[in-house]
């Protein structure tokens, strides 16, 4: 999809979207209240900004920030349809004891309102609407020149991917040693920066993009802060009151969007610069500045973060070996009993580095390992390019055989249960996945098989009942239906098997699944 076509596409969503009556906003949208304050002293410091908005007996405190230009702006997100009304709070005269009113309608199509986690291990959006996130990762991609952004844009726009794994900050990095076009605070580059004093134009920018994700579909995983600065910027040596400040104006600016997550940090093990405890204080920074609870996680290096602390919603976790074997990636959720997302499990690629040249069968087979463990996980990859420009870091075009064997995979998930899949039997069966005696994923791997005896986990089986059966070729990306059905009758204390012992021939080649409904009356 070219730009002039994702333009109009666009366009048209925005059209089809629109409210049929004369609110101001739409239910889980952006309303915002913008003032005009002093411009004396460091506003981003001096001047505190927020507003109260209530509907009845319900009341919600938002945080505002300092938009440069005598400019100070509130943004809120309404989580219900009706009437609402606002009060201003602030420190500079002018600027608190503001009042209004406004009017939130329905949410327009596409508008399913933000993800939150369902049924423990997964995600839905506000709506009841399934969520399973296919992500991917492109780290510096809002730091790179329009051109490049743009065409990042036109290739989301065409890809599976619903979640982007993203960065505020630049890297300085391996193919990554570039200057961004614009930095966060005001000062001199590299590394003569005031972290007191932001620049507006920096987040105006971000935002735009996160705004252009929502557009397409895609959640915004936004990554607050990161280890690969490597002396260039000093970003990542910000003193402990410059990370909290940073921290409350990015929530302050972003939370109202309804596609952002929150990713304290990329391999937070990583960052020297910082304790266990900062992370602890960090997050809970995070947490009680954001209004609305959003999705919040932290990833690993080679350390994993303890994911049982109640303000992470998700554990976000890097493992490579996990994602080989469904039983090792299960395993998390049995410490976990939160959605495991294995937002790393390596790249698809060629460069020197073991962490990014995985074959695309591998990557693949990755996804569905993760998958049938009842987990989620995170695409990249890295193809040596002249220009030094890397999907992985900056975006442009996908050059992977795997994005359109993930799309098959994403097709499959969409057909699937709605509250998602779940391993039948961890302790036996761990390439079967699903719900029992509904829905069932068996996925063969690597192996070649010729044939596979109809056999299923016992979990709420009874004799008599009724199966469909399709083969599916992961990589070839077929869907082949088995004649006839195959009726369910107890073998073992453990399994059940075919009635009449029938048997599925498969095409001896590997990265095969079935697929096996029930036929019901």
């Amino acid at each position: 999809m070219n730009r002039l076509h994702r333009a109009c596409l666009l366009f048209c969503v925005l059209l089809i979207a629109a409210p049929l009556s004369a609110g101001d906003c739409e239910r889980w949208g952006v309303y915002e209240v913008e003032l005009d304050g002093p411009t004396e002293g460091n506003p981003f410091v001096g001047v505190t900004f927020a507003a109260t908005f209530s509907q009845g007996d319900e009341s919600i405190r938002v945080p505002g920030f300092y938009d440069g230009d005598g400019v100070y702006r509130v943004r809120f997100s309404p989580p219900t349809t009706g009437e609402w009304s606002y009060e201003t709070h602030s420190n500079a005269e002018g600027l608190g004891g503001k009042k209004g009113d406004f009017s939130v309608d329905e949410p327009g199509r596409g508008n399913h309102g933000p993800v939150e986690v369902a049924h423990t291990y997964h995600f839905a959006y506000a709506d009841g609407a399934p969520y399973k996130p296919i992500g991917t990762t492109c780290y510096a991609w809002t730091s790179q020149p329009e051109e490049l952004e743009e065409q990042t844009l036109d290739t989301l726009a065409d890809a599976p991917f619903n979640k982007v794994r993203m960065c505020v900050f630049p890297k300085w990095y391996s193919w990554n040693e570039v200057d961004p076009p614009r930095y966060a605070f005001e000062g001199t580059p590299p590394d003569e920066w005031d972290f007191s004093r932001y620049n507006p134009g920096f987040f105006r920018h971000l935002e735009k993009r996160i705004q252009q994700l929502g557009e397409l579909g895609i959640q915004a995983d936004l990554i607050l802060l990161h280890p690969y600065d490597n002396g260039r910027w000093g970003f990542d040596n910000m003193p402990p009151e410059a990370c909290d400040a940073y921290l409350r104006y990015v929530v302050a600016r972003l939370s109202a969007y309804r596609n952002v997550w929150w990713s304290l940090a990329n391999e937070w093990d990583f960052d020297k610069n910082k304790t266990r405890d900062d992370w602890v204080r960090m997050i809970g920074v995070v947490t009680d500045a954001d209004p609305y609870g959003r999705l919040t996680g932290i990833h690993n290096g080679y350390e994993l973060y303890d994911h049982n602390d109640p303000r992470l919603t998700h554990a976000s976790i890097q493992n490579g070996s996990a994602a080989e074997d469904a039983g090792r990636a299960a395993l998390y959720r049995d410490v976990y009993p939160k959605p495991i997302v294995l937002d790393e499990v390596k790249y698809e690629g060629d460069i020197p580095l073991r962490w990014g040249n995985l074959s695309a069968e591998e990557m693949v087979h990755r996804f569905w390992e993760g998958t049938i463990a009842g987990c989620y996980v995170t695409h990249g990859e890295c193809y040596l390019a002249d220009d030094d420009v890397l999907w992985w870091a900056k975006g442009g075009v996908l050059k992977g055989d795997s994005p359109a064997r993930i799309a098959f995979l994403k097709e499959v998930l969409d057909a699937s249960p709605r509250e998602g899949l779940n391993l039948i039997d961890k302790w036996q069966h761990t390439n079967v996945c699903g719900k029992p005696a509904e829905y069932y994923l068996v996925y063969l791997g690597a192996g070649e098989p010729t044939e596979w005896e109809f056999s299923l986990p016992r979990h709420e089986l009874e004799d008599g009942m009724r199966f469909k059966v399709e083969v599916l070729d992961t990589w070839n990306m077929t869907t082949t239906p088995v004649d006839g059905e195959f009726v369910a009758k107890q073998d073992s204390q453990y399994v059940f098997k075919d009635e009449s012992g029938r048997v599925v021939d498969l095409p001896g080649k590997p990265w095969v699944a079935l697929r096996i409904t029930r036929v019901k009356e």
